[in-house]
């Protein structure tokens, strides 16, 4: 079972940016997609952005033309560049493995995102 390590959260006022990290501790190619969710207070974890094993991508509306995922297999690393942030993107953000068309459920610790002024 693959271990991912979220990090590269914090503070950033709206309309700033930030890149988020996924490290995994093995090899990436066996699975289908991997993807970032996100859960904000007194809601439920979101999908927001999935990268497949061919580099094709997905995101939720909330979200397009602001935030980019990419990977670099040579590292086992998922990023999420995310611009022009709003208030309401604030949630801990978690990275997940697709294997098999299931979501893994092994969450990590996330790394936590709060745009404010």
């Amino acid at each position: 079972q693959v271990q991912l390590v979220e990090s590269g959260g914090g503070l950033v006022q709206p309309g700033g940016s930030l890149r988020l990290s996924c490290a995994a501790s093995g090899s990436i190619f066996r699975f289908n997609a991997m993807g970032w969710y996100r859960q904000a207070l007194g809601k439920q974890r979101e999908l927001v952005a999935v990268i497949t094993s061919g580099g094709s991508t997905n995101y939720a509306d909330s979200v397009k033309h602001r935030f980019t995922i990419s990977r670099d297999n040579a590292k086992n690393t998922v990023y999420l560049q995310m611009n022009s942030l709003k208030p309401e993107d604030t949630a801990v953000y978690y990275c997940s493995a697709n294997e098999g068309g299931r979501w893994k459920g092994n969450w990590g610790q996330g790394t936590q995102v709060t745009v404010s002024s």
